[in-house]
């Protein structure tokens, strides 16, 4: 069995939750949030998004317990989903959570 040891400085926790997003002087969304960490997020969106663009983030849980998460978020890496039919994982790192 292989030593694995985690790298990241956050654990990830996976989600489903609904979010929107607007390109920084450009055109938004919606996405699905498919987990998060204290650093950053991985969501699905359906249209291909443009490295390092910078983002305004929503997301809206499904329950009225947790309050929404706004943040500013930098775009990583965009990768089609394998049988997401025209979905995108877009992989970003969270720079500021707005109150």
């Amino acid at each position: 069995m292989l030593d694995y040891q985690e790298k990241r400085n956050y654990p990830r926790m996976d989600i489903e939750c609904p979010a929107s997003f607007i390109v920084i002087g450009g055109e938004g969304g919606g996405a699905i949030v498919k987990n998060l960490s204290g650093g950053g997020l991985l969501m699905w969106i359906d249209h291909e998004i443009t490295p390092e663009s910078q983002l305004m983030l929503e997301i809206k849980p499904v329950n009225d317990i947790t309050p929404p998460m706004k943040a500013e978020v930098r775009v990583l890496r965009c990768m089609p989903v394998e049988g997401g039919e025209g979905s995108f994982a877009v992989a970003c790192q969270i720079n500021r959570v707005l109150g």
